[in-house]
């Protein structure tokens, strides 16, 4: 119910801008695009890797994206719905049992890719 409320709220507000929202859990692999704007010029940054976690409902709803850069890990904090996400793509499902994965923090790529499997 939550849901179908945000997005009835989403769709009024952002008119033509409104994106639909795949289903995906924590462990699954996404791209999100993001409207980045940098002084007068606006761009869309992909944000590729793992979903670790999704907190709350409705408007408010968030979901944590991490992925290794260079040999660094990066986290981003992604509210569900935000004007500034152009898209999510879900690129891969995890096969996972939890639905916090901050274990992943301290793995090699190669053992998250293993555990994920």
């Amino acid at each position: 119910m939550a849901k179908e409320r945000a997005v009835d709220i989403r769709k009024q507000r952002d008119g033509d801008n409104y994106i639909e929202v795949p289903d995906f859990r924590p462990g699954d692999t996404v791209n999100v695009a993001v409207r980045v704007v940098e002084g007068e010029k606006e761009r869309i940054q992909n944000f590729k890797g793992i979903v670790i976690g999704r907190h709350g409902s409705g408007v408010s709803a968030t979901f944590r994206v991490r992925k290794v850069s260079n040999g660094v890990g990066v986290e981003r904090v992604f509210p569900l719905f935000s004007p500034m996400l152009q898209g999510i793509e879900l690129v891969r499902k995890g096969a996972v049992r939890r639905a916090k994965l901050y274990y992943l923090r301290g793995m090699s790529e190669r053992k998250i890719r293993q555990k994920l499997s």
